[in-house]
């Protein structure tokens, strides 16, 4: 019996050493895999026990500059990428090239179609452009899409002569076809040349504004010193003031405003703006100008990265008389402002066709390594805040221009419906 016990105890004994046994390899796994994941981003530890790591030393790594997860910035990716090729790879980086190729291609992947990257020779261009005064070839360019095209030809320049119409896109100047294609501020600064030098256009004709394709066409211009009244005025029915201004410039409001009271002098209790094919300019200007028909209140609102910026009239009225707005697709930017204002103030009657949608605000960012980077800052909206960028402005009174007609029927309709208005 005593022996039976004897056995037992044996037994139990084996079985609580091989469970103890079985534990103490357990705690040591734990023990070794928590170790592991601590080491694992500690690379000093890991070399003091004279173990390698697969983590770039920052010293191999001139690019890094920022931290942060690979999955969810650019930078980090590219960082560990430069990284690589400076520590490991037999071959170099091209760093001027790499860069201008990456951010050509990254901004291909931003749906901002305003974007543009310089480089520091075409930055160089830009700033040189800026410092001068040219004259024109006649021409009055806007913008759509990122892509310049012609809103107006003045009657009897060169331009006109030799067949460029409202509505071709530029597709060259001087066989150079930009980086990206030509936007707006880059035409008129790349062809403004002194008077009697010539300038080489290529053009393309779609047959809409939003329309692929198109008959390309070059032709050669000559800068000229004609100007093109910027406001032009007429007295209709002997008492409706018609005012044509062609482009937001730094003195339109003033303009317009000697304009009215001119006209009020010759008899005339309503006015007609014509916005029609103007592609904007300043916005302060286009708030001054919609400041001389509304007396208070919100006349525009600005949505930036950060916040919303309202846009009040500055109280300098110049006539509460009846006033109609008249504009068509080629009103754009700061002209869609005015029109919007004016509009969602009930302060006018808009005629004609749905504005461009031209809403949005582009600013240049110069870069610490040399060029810049042209993008959309902000976004314009009309004052009960409906978004005008792809949108436009959608008139009270709808008409197309009937471009069969030996008449301006839009300019009728707006001067009768004006006309209607005289109390």
């Amino acid at each position: 019996m005593t022996r039976k016990k004897s056995d037992s105890l044996r037994k139990q004994d084996v079985q609580t050493h091989r469970a103890m046994r079985i534990m103490f390899i357990i705690i040591c796994i734990c023990f070794a895999f928590v170790c592991g994941f601590i080491l694992r981003g500690n690379p000093d530890a890991l070399h003091a026990l004279g173990f390698s790591t697969t983590v770039a030393d920052e010293e191999q790594n001139p690019g890094m500059t920022v931290s942060g997860s690979t999955y969810d910035a650019l930078s980090a990716r590219i960082a560990e990428f430069e990284g690589i090729i400076s520590g490991q790879s037999i071959d170099s980086l091209d760093l001027d090239r790499a860069t201008n190729d990456m951010l050509q291609s990254a901004s291909g992947s931003v749906n901002d179609s305003y974007l543009r990257y310089y480089d520091e020779s075409h930055y160089e261009s830009y700033l040189k452009d800026t410092s001068k005064t040219y004259t024109g070839i006649g021409v009055l360019f806007g913008e759509y899409e990122g892509k310049a095209y012609v809103t107006d030809v003045f009657a009897g320049s060169e331009a006109e002569g030799k067949g460029i119409q409202s509505g071709d896109f530029i597709v060259a100047i001087d066989g150079d076809r930009g980086q990206n294609g030509w936007s707006q501020i880059e035409v008129t600064k790349k062809i403004a040349q002194s008077a009697g030098e010539e300038v080489v256009l290529t053009l393309r004709r779609p047959a809409t504004i939003d329309a692929d394709g198109g008959t390309e066409y070059t032709v050669t211009v000559e800068c000229s010193d004609m100007l093109e009244a910027n406001v032009t005025t007429e007295l209709v029915n002997d008492n409706v003031g018609y005012i044509k201004l062609s482009q937001v410039t730094q003195n339109s409001a003033s303009l317009v405003r000697q304009a009215v009271s001119t006209l009020m002098a010759e008899g005339a209790q309503s006015y007609v703006l014509d916005l029609r094919d103007n592609p904007g300019g300043y916005l302060t200007q286009s708030v001054d100008l919609t400041s001389l028909f509304v007396k208070s209140g919100v006349v525009a609102e600005i949505q930036t990265k950060q916040s919303l910026v309202t846009k009040t009239a500055s109280g300098s009225t110049v006539t509460d008389a009846p006033l109609v707005v008249l504009v068509n697709k080629n009103t754009a930017a700061a002209a869609e402002v005015i029109a919007g204002g004016l509009q969602d103030n009930k302060r006018a009657t808009i005629v004609g066709e749905t504005t461009q949608g031209k809403g949005s605000v582009q600013s240049i960012q110069e870069l610490s390594w040399g060029g810049a980077l042209r993008f959309t800052s902000a976004a314009y909206k009309t004052p009960l805040g409906h978004t005008i960028d792809g949108v436009g402005i959608k008139p009270n009174v709808q008409v197309a221009l009937d471009s069969g007609s030996s008449t301006d029927n839009q300019k009728t309709l707006a001067v009768d419906t004006a006309s209607s208005l005289v109390r």
